[in-house]
């Protein structure tokens, strides 16, 4: 089995009413490459988008750590601009599960 380590995907969105509002929309969880975090979010993603589209309620964490919290209507994102890398807990001195991701 291959190595897995907790990875960040950063996707650029934007409102799509008002397209100079501009944020960032951020996914972590578990995956051997950036390659894969970044497949991993955005099937994430897309199941969250697609259960709100049905009335459902939107899918939680995943074993592997990946899940979208939340969507934001009328908003795009940017999956070509998308960059995934190791994650890097902004808080030293805390590890992973003592955050709430």
């Amino acid at each position: 089995m291959p190595h897995r380590e907790f990875y960040e995907v950063d996707v650029p969105i934007h409102d799509t009413a008002t397209p100079t509002r501009r944020g960032l929309h951020v996914f972590t969880g578990e995956a051997d490459s950036p390659a894969a975090a970044l497949r991993r979010a955005h099937e994430v993603y897309d199941a969250a988008l697609a259960a709100h589209q049905a009335g459902l309620e939107i899918p939680g964490k995943q074993p592997d750590s990946w899940g979208a919290r939340g969507l934001r209507p009328g908003w795009a994102l940017e999956w070509p601009a998308a960059k995934a890398g190791l994650w890097r807990n902004p808080l030293s001195w805390t590890r992973r599960r003592d955050v709430a991701l």
